[in-house]
């Protein structure tokens, strides 16, 4: 069975947008995966199809109902054969989404994302269904059409088959904690820049501690966040 993505939202055109291009898209053509939108209007209620209503308490904006996302996600619970997929809701709130995240859904059977709208959705149906939160930006966004091709984007490329070496994302930001090295190639010289003759010398394991080493260094400068946790992990 392929790796089932399944997002609820009120804008089902959006998908799979660029997640048809390039290797997300090949991959989606190769059946390595499937992209499945489900517009929410029909699970509205009453003439006008609603799925909000004033929140209680007083404040600005609207709510998403309960009762209606409930009905939503039971309608997609059981596709492709599957109830055990968790459910994930981009929410500023929610707790930073990592590629340990990413890595963990992949390694699934897929994934059933619900994109919020207006102020976001009623709590009860987050606790009553389990729903895993992930904020993917420290700035909001209009919805969570966005985040979720950016949650599916990172998971289909971690998929078998999909990178054409499996080496590259052992080696990329984040896998070890740690922001990547930088990254050079031909000219070997260009506008007088050179290239760091330790990359030019052939000798492995000079590299290697020389892209190590610029690792710390660009995530101690860039990420003090990233460095901090890795500083407390225990020496191997």
């Amino acid at each position: 069975m392929s790796w089932r993505a399944d997002i609820l939202t009120l804008f089902p055109e959006m998908f799979p947008g660029p997640l048809g291009l390039s290797l997300a898209g090949r991959a989606l053509q190769k059946g390595v995966w499937s992209c499945h939108a489900h517009d929410l209007r029909p699970f509205g209620l009453g003439a006008h199809r609603a799925l909000d209503d004033a929140p209680f308490g007083g404040g600005a904006g609207m709510v998403m109902r309960p009762d209606v996302l409930d009905a939503a996600l039971q309608s997609v619970a059981g596709l492709g054969g599957d109830t055990s997929r968790p459910v994930v809701y981009p929410t500023p709130r929610g707790r930073r989404a990592t590629q340990k995240d990413v890595a963990r859904l992949a390694r699934g059977a897929g994934v059933i994302v619900l994109c919020g709208r207006f102020e976001g959705v009623d709590e009860r149906v987050l606790e009553k269904r389990g729903i895993e939160e992930l904020c993917f930006s420290d700035f909001v966004l209009s919805g969570g059409e966005i985040p979720a091709l950016a949650l599916l984007d990172g998971c289909v490329r971690l998929l078998p088959g999909v990178m054409g070496s499996a080496l590259s994302a052992d080696e990329e930001s984040f896998a070890n904690g740690l922001l990547e090295y930088p990254h050079y190639t031909r000219p070997a010289e260009w506008e007088g820049r050179k290239v760091p003759e330790v990359l030019l010398s052939g000798h492995h394991g000079a590299i290697a501690r020389w892209r190590s080493e610029k690792s710390c260094a660009v995530t101690r400068a860039r990420r003090p966040d990233l460095w901090a946790t890795h500083e407390k992990r225990p020496i191997s």
